[in-house]
């Protein structure tokens, strides 16, 4: 699972929450402390600011390790359209039109309606498709339909009706949607299904479907699209020689040369089990490769390829193309490495009921890394931190790895400030703590959400996976439930005990200071005023925190105060506001371990999903005077090999790209593998 980035905030949180689509996200945090002559800022536009991110030791890796980052990086690279048509099925129909218009067109580019065009390509970009990265709303273009045909008469570029239609009519207007009461496969405009494929069908499809260990469930439905043809419900798997065939052997040609230098046996092994999976589509080779991924943890390389996270399906079955090169930081990975040590401690003096308590926590592993490359759903929107293998049994017998990108929030603190945490806090006292704590508190969140959260707990004895009981409310209530875990041992003397921190108590209040700011208010800005709350990490903030300001109000734990027009949040007891985390984290175990439907859809339908309208437009307005950006993107690095007379590669420079466009163009020329229509 991800943690996504979250907005364009100077000191990114390392917090948060995701662990990988969403794109994600912490809250937002605005000051930065350090100026440092790299100049992270590549483009802005419309809701978006792109940085580029640097990395950090490159010249110290061997030759051999060079070549495996390349080589992944590559194969990350090839996959890139698959996501495009995983979000929509006209997707690359129609960035080939507006690129060919972008690139061949030579009239007026001073006009105001160019730069409307110019602006929605970038945005086209960004969210690899149509529908916005993070809300799944449909872009809707500045310029008229009338416009966009004269620029395809004047390029001489064609794009039939329905893909045209496509981007200037009402339907599909959302991407996933997740609403109750609503058929949300027929809803939903990701390509994960055919055309009348309803809820209801892919339910009775996989509930069908039988693994041949009940204790080792296989992830159904992870590599394939469910059509329905001749009312025959059928599924087309992920594959060489099946859906995305082409994309993926250039995948494969890439992993066999990575595997040729892989840094040791276990990690060629699963290399080998991946390359395996991508040519077969067997999901029991997908499971083998997981156990063999997790394990292979000695080396200097590691990386994320594959269909993975599942929040782009509404009910939590599909994973979209993902793929993150990471080179490990030993310096920071040395000092985190404590939590995983301890992570049977946490687990033991956790508020869990007993029977939801893991006897024996497994195999996990926290390391700080920096990212040489990424791809598909990590691309341009990134996560900061990710926490892998999702399946439950293997995390349970064999565990998991956890990573936060190190350089990714590093490039976020030193891109540029703003103002928005002096706006927002409620008091000097709030800002002080913020300012001092703030983003080591942040980065033991995340490494807390992350390394304990998503490891704590256990499901009932023959109760399903969450996708299957707690359906399209899964994601937003595992997300919850990390966070909480988090949010419940930041308040712990253990963590100064353990030589984390030097002052837990200001850790402690600065954390949720800052959590329920974001869960209550800033987040807000990402909304339009009027709409609900759809994205899961955003739901997930807002309920844990809606939740926690209602239940502590016969104790004023949690007060609202109006102070010339604004509205704030003051904790007032924060050893109360710790016992609520507790007891919230409690009944969310209970419901994850239970399967209990009806009590995930009342928690997040009654906290996560509606919006106070007042503070709401409160923050809005406040929200006027900052030009910065709300959502933050990556170029990234670009990786040139340098090679001998024998076309043996001798050395592999990094170059920092200066331009989004140019990316993106490039990318398209040298990484576009499949038909427009697939």
């Amino acid at each position: 699972m991800k943690l996504k980035s979250i907005v364009g905030i100077a000191i990114i949180n390392l917090m948060l929450f995701s662990c990988g689509n969403e794109k994600g996200d912490s809250k937002v945090i605005e000051e930065v402390k350090e100026v440092v002559a790299f100049n992270y800022n590549v483009d802005q536009f419309a809701d978006i600011k792109i940085l580029k991110y640097q990395i950090p030791g490159w010249d110290k890796l061997t030759l051999k390790e060079q070549k495996l980052v390349y080589y992944l990086t590559q194969a990350g690279l090839s996959g890139r359209d698959i996501m495009w048509d995983q979000n929509y099925r006209y997707n690359l129909k129609i960035r080939k039109a507006l690129e060919q218009v972008y690139t061949s067109y030579s009239g007026d580019k001073n006009a105001k309606d160019w730069a409307s065009f110019e602006s929605y390509l970038k945005r086209v970009w960004f969210s690899n498709g149509i529908h916005h990265h993070y809300s799944t709303d449909k872009l809707t273009p500045e310029f008229s339909a009338d416009y966009l045909k004269e620029l395809l008469a004047a390029t001489n570029t064609t794009l039939d009706a329905d893909a045209f239609d496509a981007i200037f009519n009402d339907a599909d207007t959302k991407k996933v949607n997740q609403a109750k009461g609503v058929d949300n496969v027929a809803l939903s405009a990701v390509n994960f299904y055919g055309p009348n494929v309803t809820n209801d069908d892919v339910e009775s499809f996989y509930k069908a479907k039988q693994s041949p260990n009940a204790d080792k469930p296989l992830s159904f439905g992870l590599n394939s699209q469910l059509v329905k043809e001749d009312g025959v419900l059928k599924e087309r798997i992920y594959k060489s020689g099946g859906l995305y065939g082409e994309a993926i052997d250039e995948i494969i040609k890439w992993l066999e040369l990575a595997k040729g230098v892989a840094e040791n046996e276990a990690q060629g092994h699963a290399l080998g089990l991946l390359i395996e999976y991508y040519k077969t589509g067997d999901l029991q080779t997908w499971d083998d490769y997981n156990v063999a991924w997790t394990g292979a943890t000695a080396g200097n390389i590691d990386y994320i390829n594959s269909f993975i996270e599942v929040y782009n399906d509404p009910l939590g079955y599909r994973g979209s193309y993902e793929s993150i090169i990471q080179i490990n930081d030993f310096d920071m990975s040395q000092k985190m490495k404590v939590l995983s040590d301890n992570a049977q401690w946490f687990e033991d003096n956790s508020p869990l009921m007993a029977e939801h308590k893991k006897e024996n926590v497994v195999g996990v592993t926290y390391k700080v890394v920096n990212v040489a490359g990424e791809a598909g759903d990590a691309s341009p929107s990134t996560p900061i931190g990710v926490n892998l293998p999702n399946a439950n049994w293997i995390r349970a017998a064999v565990g998991s790895k956890s990573v936060s990108l190190g350089n990714i929030v590093n490039a976020s603190n030193n891109a540029g400030t703003t103002g928005r945490l002096k706006e927002f806090v409620h008091d000097e006292e709030e800002l002080l703590l913020e300012e001092e704590y703030g983003q080591l508190a942040d980065k033991l969140h995340t490494a807390l959400h992350e390394v304990i959260g998503h490891a704590s707990g256990k499901l009932n004895p023959g109760v399903g996976e969450t996708k299957e009981t707690l359906k399209n409310y899964a994601s937003t209530l595992e997300e919850g439930r990390a966070d909480l875990v988090g949010l419940y041992y930041l308040y712990n003397p253990k963590l100064q005990e353990l030589g984390l921190v030097t002052d837990w108590e200001k850790i402690g209040k600065t954390a949720y200071d800052g959590y329920i700011r974001n869960g209550l208010m800033t987040q807000l800005i990402r909304l339009n005023l009027g709409d609900n709350v759809e994205e899961a990490h955003m739901r997930n903030r807002q309920w844990v925190s809606a939740w926690a300001f209602e239940k502590g109000k016969a104790d004023n734990v949690i007060e609202k105060v109006t102070r010339d027009g604004k509205t704030y949040f003051n904790i007032n007891d924060y050893a109360k506001l710790h016992d609520l985390f507790g007891e919230l984290l409690k009944e969310t175990q209970r419901i994850k371990s239970e399967g209990d439907y009806k009590a995930v859809e009342a928690l997040v339908e009654g906290y996560g999903v509606k919006v106070d309208q007042d503070i709401h437009a409160n923050v809005l307005e406040r929200n006027k005077q900052f030009s910065s950006a709300p959502y933050t993107g990556y170029v990234n690095p670009i990786l040139v090999p340098e090679t001998n007379d024998a076309g043996e590669i001798t050395k592999v420079n990094v170059e920092y790209p200066e331009s989004f466009v140019d990316q993106m163009l490039t990318y398209s020329k040298h990484y576009s593998f499949l038909p427009e229509v697939n």
